[in-house]
């Protein structure tokens, strides 16, 4: 009896199972439908960790679904595992089998780093077909084109086709030749007076190093001003200053193929990070990271990327990754986290994590120094600023460009302070220095406007200014604003409504604009700027209500007669215009990332050369 009952239970299970089998099947197949569309779903809300778990969750749709390849390397891209993406694409057995761009540049780059050359060549058949989809893709082939016939002929032969880009390539490729061509390729970038190409000094000297040629790169690292360079330099001028001459060549040599490809890729990275095209850039990054691990400063550009979207916990492991040893590096990576502090919590915690950080040093830079006293007038504290500025100007030269910035700077804290005799004070010492500086002259000028001082003076200042920087937004306006105080309102809005076309966000080029507007009676054009300022999420409290009043009553006596001033001489007295100086960023973009235009004229990022690619890249028709 026992025994049957145990098999009538045995066969129930079995017939059970084989029931159940054909609904698993189906519940199988729905739940990888279901992890790929929840992966889909992840990485356009930029949430790529958890997309990548749904695409982990669902690889066997590999084999049925053509596009799954592509999104999933697409993902570990953007997670960094280039190498684990390289592999997919060789080994998958799909109908698209990796007949993507990706897909088809990284088996070019894997055969690259093999430095299998003519089996790259060959490879690079399959990209071309997809040249034509946008301007970059077209750039990538056409430059990787070139790179290989370098490394399989030794010779460099580019067709000059994209302006500014032709002449980097053509610097590397002779540097990979050890070409004689190289110094003058180099430093006619660096000394572009157009453009900031200075991150090309970094290459320039590691090949002098790599040619035992010290006394070249100790001359040109003397020439290197310590306050005003950008982050890598500033780090290699200081490798330099302490004879750690390797330094520059562990992380770069140009007889490398895989370092010079990813100089390159960088370089595209840049582009996309120009145009907020954060995924694409990213992606790019860790391409040039894989092919270059050695070169950690290009993590810089990451980070910004992850913070820029806000992805605050990214950019802070990614920031940790700078080494410590490197005094420059560590002081931009505390900097950094410290404008993450600022946005999570508040100003005083990020100020007292510099601090800290801070007292790791018992011999402060000149360039920490001035630093701190940035990030104090971006805060507020004027009298806080001015102390550091005045400590870091003792230890500079009196007669160079950057004892020059930091008058500046410091005439700027004490025009805050309404402290306008000292302010004037430095501000003409360092156009003494800097006759011609563009954006000292605009914050002096403008000052004397909003004082109602020296007015025919401020505005030939201005058209000085204006003439060395014609297409600046804030210098157009300062130029428009001081002919609208003159009352010159037809001279004024030519200047007015060229800076708003430049720049349509600034609340107070739309004011200004709506200003002289109603000053020539087209008082419905005026109403509209005005509305634009008024809804501008630059605008401060302040402005709002000004705007508001006009809004209501127009330009009438009580609007234009405040605190007792003519009209003429009306502006916003409490925050002029002038606020904020070049490097600088406003407390609300404390260390401002790269999507973020700069507040004041001459604020760049780290990565100043590709900012705007389309005013220096002269590019193909394809563009």
């Amino acid at each position: 009896m026992f025994l049957k009952i145990f098999c009538f239970i045995i066969l129930i299970l079995y017939q059970t199972n084989l029931y159940s089998k054909a609904a698993n099947e189906k519940e199988f197949n729905q739940k990888y439908l279901s992890n790929y569309l929840s992966a889909l779903l992840s990485f356009d809300n930029q949430k790529n960790n958890d997309a990548l778990k749904f695409f982990e969750n669902s690889k066997i749709l590999i084999q049925s679904h053509d596009s799954f390849l592509q999104e999933y390397v697409f993902s570990l891209l953007l997670d960094g595992q280039v190498k684990k993406a390289i592999k997919q694409v060789k080994y998958s057995n799909t109908s698209i089998g990796g007949d993507f761009f990706e897909g088809n540049l990284l088996l070019i780059l894997d055969s690259i780093n093999k430095k299998k050359f003519k089996q790259a060549a060959l490879k690079l058949k399959k990209l071309e077909k997809f040249k034509e989809d946008d301007s970059y893709k077209f750039i990538i082939y056409s430059s990787l084109k070139s790179y290989i016939d370098l490394f399989i002929y030794k010779k460099s032969d580019i067709v000059e086709q994209f302006g500014k880009l032709d002449l980097i390539n053509m610097a590397f490729q002779n540097c990979y030749l050890n070409s004689k061509k190289t110094e003058p390729y180099f430093l006619n970038l660096i000394n572009d007076p157009q453009s900031d190409y200075s991150r090309y000094t970094f290459f320039y000297l590691s090949n002098e190093v790599s040619n035992n040629d010290f006394a070249t790169v100790d001359n040109f690292a003397d020439t290197i001003d310590p306050l005003r360079s950008s982050l890598l330099i500033s780090q290699v001028k200081k490798w330099i200053d302490e004879k750690k001459y390797k330094k520059l060549t562990q992380h770069f040599s140009c007889q490398n193929e895989n370092d010079i490809l990813a100089e390159f890729f960088f370089l595209i990275s840049n582009f996309y990070s120009s145009q907020s095209r954060f995924d694409y850039s990213n992606i790019y990054l860790n391409i040039s990271n894989y092919l270059n691990p050695k070169f950690y400063f290009n993590l810089s550009l990451v980070a910004e990327n992850y913070q820029s979207n806000n992805n605050y916990d990214l950019a802070k492991k990614t920031f940790e990754k700078f080494d410590d040893k490197d005094e420059i590096f560590f002081w931009y990576k505390t900097k950094k986290i410290a404008r993450i502090i600022a946005e999570e919590e508040n100003y005083d915690a990020s100020l007292n994590y510099i601090l800290k950080n801070l007292e790791k040093f018992n011999n402060k830079s000149t360039k920490m120094i001035y630093d701190l006293a940035n990030i104090y007038k971006n805060f507020k504290k004027y009298d806080e600023a001015i102390n550091y500025y005045t400590l870091a100007l003792k230890n500079l030269d009196k007669n160079s460009m950057a004892y020059a910035d930091v008058l500046y700077r410091r005439g700027g804290a004490y025009e805050r302070l309404k402290n306008y005799d000292l302010a004037d004070k430095d501000l003409l010492n360092s156009i003494k220095i800097r006759p011609d500086e563009p954006y000292t002259l605009n914050y002096l000028a403008y000052s004397w406007l909003e004082r109602g001082y020296k007015i025919e003076e401020a505005i030939e200042m201005l058209n000085q200014a204006y003439k060395g920087k014609e297409e600046d937004p804030y210098i157009t306006d300062s130029v428009g604003w001081g002919y609208y105080l003159t009352g010159n309102y037809i001279e004024a809005e030519k200047y007015l409504r060229k800076a708003v076309e430049l720049l349509p966000s600034d609340p107070v080029a739309s004011d200004h604009y709506g200003d002289v507007l109603w000053q020539l009676n087209r008082k419905i054009q005026a109403n509209y700027f005005w509305k634009s300022a008024l809804n501008s999420d630059e605008a401060d409290e302040e402005l709002k209500i000004k705007v508001k009043e006009k809004l209501y009553n127009g330009l009438n006596n009580k609007t234009l007669l405040q605190e007792g001033l003519p009209s003429h001489r009306f502006r916003y007295l409490k925050n002029p215009r002038p606020a904020f100086l070049p490097g600088e960023r406003p407390a609300f973009q404390f260390f401002s990332p790269l999507k973020h235009y700069a507040r004041r004229p001459g604020q760049l990022s780290e990565h100043q050369i590709v900012t705007a690619p389309e005013k220096w890249l002269q590019l193909h028709d394809h563009l």
